[in-house]
């Protein structure tokens, strides 16, 4: 039987453990928190800080393969360790670009893959130079995450949102559509790829609402948004699972917003509305064994469960029993313990062939599900 770790235990190695369950595996994780979403289901826990090199690379040494739920990872003991002949997937070398946003936007245009313009800034003043740039986007290069470790910056009198650290600043696109597409890349270079799914935006919040599959766009702009897709991961030479976020201008232009390698936020539907997983395709990438069916079984919405503003401690869910009743609708808590205003706290897919119907019951649990705080 293989040994295959995990760097991470939130939420995303939770249900990558859930999906080993049916393979011929034995499963480790590395984590600093022994509370965290993942830590019961593994078969060896490991305390540990997997930024730390030391600690991944005592905890990969003996294991068969090794792969990640967040990009933030040492990298240099992943290297050490691929030499060593560990399989690290996807390779280290991808992870060196792709969790660097100046190194990933350079990536973007070396290899000639749409991407919005850009200029790096190294510090605030900087920033303050590119007033012709504005409207544009601040993106710190290392270290955000969520949504953190971006801001908007209209005009001049922004600029002191921006980060005094190296940072991408991009020019602020018109978005008619935001898609993402799941591809999978066996270890011989095989590929499967997911129906693309669009985001659905609360326009007053600016928030994600919720998340829609198939996407809804023209066929041409489809298959420009594949090729351009496939073209972003192939460059990278490595087996694994890769969630490409594009953008689709008012014209039909396509464009690469940012990569992600590894299971993600995009394909969480996956568990319910196609035949073979994200969770599932990972472990059959891991194991060696053939990709499976990306089809959909039926069209999809997907909507992420938050912690409530306002609370903050032990998690309560409020509307849980009545929501439960709704038919098609399947939910993911992730074992968080303690809530915070805007924590992903689980995720719910509803499937059905309207989409009248899935807007309906996706609004309805938005509305009648809340995460709040013990008092």
């Amino acid at each position: 039987m293989q040994k295959v770790g995990i760097l991470g235990g939130g939420q995303l190695g939770r249900m990558l453990l859930q999906a080993a369950a049916n393979y011929p595996v034995e499963t480790y994780i590395l984590e600093n928190d022994d509370q965290c979403p993942a830590a019961h289901l593994c078969h060896h826990f490991f305390k540990g800080d997997i930024r730390d090199y030391d600690a991944v690379y005592a905890f990969g040494k003996g294991l068969d393969a090794l792969t990640i739920e967040i990009e933030n990872v040492n990298v240099d003991a992943l290297e050490t360790l691929e030499k060593e002949g560990v399989t690290v997937i996807p390779h280290p070398s991808v992870l060196r670009t792709i969790r660097n946003k100046a190194a990933q936007k350079k990536y973007y245009t070396d290899h000639q893959i749409p991407t919005a313009e850009y200029i790096l800034t190294h510090n605030i003043q900087e920033l303050s130079e590119q007033a012709h740039f504005f409207p544009a986007v601040h993106k710190i290069a290392e270290g955000g995450y969520d949504g953190r470790g971006v801001q908007i910056i209209e005009n001049e009198q922004d600029v002191a949102k921006g980060f005094d650290a190296m940072s991408v600043l991009e020019k602020k696109v018109d978005v008619a559509r935001e898609i993402a597409m799941m591809i999978a890349i066996d270890r011989s270079g095989a590929i499967a790829i997911y129906p693309a799914v669009q985001m659905v935006f609360d326009k007053t919040l600016n928030l994600l609402d919720f998340q829609l599959c198939p996407a809804d766009i023209e066929e041409k702009t489809y298959w420009k948004a594949e090729a351009i897709a496939l073209s972003a991961v192939k460059n990278f030479n490595s087996p694994g699972i890769f969630a490409v976020e594009l953008f689709v201008t008012p014209g039909g232009e396509v464009l690469v917003n940012e990569t992600a390698p590894r299971v993600h936020n995009s394909g969480h539907h996956t568990i319910e509305a196609h035949y073979s997983s994200q969770f599932d395709m990972v472990w059959r990438i891991l194991l060696n064994y053939p990709l499976g069916s990306t089809d959909a079984i039926l069209p999809s919405v997907m909507l992420n469960i938050i912690g409530k503003e306002g609370y903050s401690g032990e998690a309560v869910y409020e509307g849980l029993d009545e929501m439960l009743k709704i038919e098609n609708a399947f939910f993911h808590l992730y074992g968080k313990r303690q809530t915070k205003a805007g924590r992903k706290m689980g995720h719910v897919t509803i499937i059905s062939n309207e989409k009248a119907d899935l807007l309906h019951k996706a609004n309805k649990i938005k509305h009648g599900l809340s995460v709040i705080a013990k008092e």
